[in-house]
């Protein structure tokens, strides 16, 4: 068993059905058809209805592990000079109230991200209805010839989520879809509002730890330049070690750093 599938833990089998058949209940049709996906997901359990929903249903546990893992990054973030600004849920219905509304937000102002349905609980579940998208690939994934074409995309998107006041709060490769060569972003989490700042810049920071590898440092940090002034980028650089301590994040940070020093001077 891997470490994600423990830490994720697994739903009694009653309670899947139970969250079934609600799904059936909210849905037009007489029956539906739900398929359990195979995904690195460390929060959640991933089912698909019908090829039309993409649904997460999150546990008290999945809930438990999140708090785990806001109270390491906040310490990981002041450890960088900066107050903590992620912010915990108070369990599994509040995780999918959450992401519902992020999710519409981003849509709210231009940006591509999946259709967002409905967030309900069964029991002590939460329970995320999205809009399925199923012909995609994670950044990770794109092939090299298109990385910079993305990479431009990327930081255009990031910059205009943060043009409008948000924050994405944990940018990763697969938590950047391109579908039909558009970048979408799925799994913002919570950031507290008197931190946006520090976001913005540890967003900006996941963005070139994640291009990094992919383009190499000098492109990245330029084409993040060519989007960003350079006092975003210096805000960024503040936070690249902690990223690098990240298990999803693997790059060379003394190299994105240096390539950003180079701008400013």
């Amino acid at each position: 068993m891997s470490l994600r599938n423990w830490v994720r833990g697994s739903v009694p089998w009653n309670d899947l059905e139970q969250v079934g058949r609600e799904l059936a209940r909210r849905s037009p049709d007489e029956t539906v058809r739900i398929e359990f996906l195979e995904a690195d997901n460390w929060l959640s359990t991933p089912l698909v209805v019908d090829d039309r929903w993409f649904v997460k249903v999150i546990t008290p546990q999945n809930a438990l592990v999140h708090a785990l893992f806001t109270t390491g990054r906040n310490l990981g973030v002041f450890s960088s000079g900066t107050e903590g600004f992620f912010d915990r849920f108070d369990g599994p219905l509040q995780m999918a109230e959450h992401e519902l509304e992020a999710t519409r937000k981003m849509r709210d102002i231009g940006l591509n991200a999946p259709e967002p349905v409905e967030a309900f609980g069964v029991g002590d579940l939460g329970v995320l209805v999205l809009e399925y998208l199923p012909d995609f690939r994670t950044l990770d994934d794109v092939e090299p010839a298109a990385a910079g074409t993305l990479a431009r995309s990327l930081f255009a998107v990031l910059h205009e989520l943060h043009a409008h006041g948000l924050a994405h709060g944990d940018l990763r490769a697969e938590n950047v879809l391109v579908v039909d060569e558009e970048v979408y972003f799925i799994d913002a989490t919570s950031v507290r509002d008197e931190g946006l700042a520090g976001a913005r810049a540890y967003d900006l920071a996941c963005a070139l730890a994640v291009l990094a590898p992919m383009l190499q440092a000098r492109e990245a940090v330029r084409i993040a330049a060519s989007v960003y002034p350079t006092a975003d980028l210096l805000a960024a650089r503040e936070f690249l070690d902690f990223v690098k301590l990240r298990p999803d994040h693997d790059f060379d940070a003394a190299l994105v750093k240096g390539e950003i020093e180079k701008i400013a001077n």
